[in-house]
């Protein structure tokens, strides 16, 4: 028997180490491609919520910059 095994299609010949080593290569080409992804999505998303604190908190000073004095005092009669 061979020391090596091939899987044999048409003329081409690849040996089962060689295949193996591709799909691993394949596999871990892809976990390393979803991480990535991950990390943009993870970051995305910070950088939303820090986006939609800063308009909030500019809204806010830029109404009170426009009109200081409203809101500032109640006015009561009894």
């Amino acid at each position: 028997m061979d020391e090596y095994r091939e899987i044999k299609k048409g003329d081409d010949i690849m040996d089962v180490a060689a295949m193996s080593t591709m799909m691993s290569q394949s596999k871990v080409q892809q976990q390393a491609s979803l991480s990535v992804m991950k990390m943009v999505m993870d970051t995305a998303k910070g950088n939303g919520q820090a986006m939609t604190e800063m308009m909030n908190t500019s809204a806010k000073t830029m109404e009170l910059s426009v009109n200081p004095h409203v809101g500032g005092n109640l006015d009561l009669k009894l």
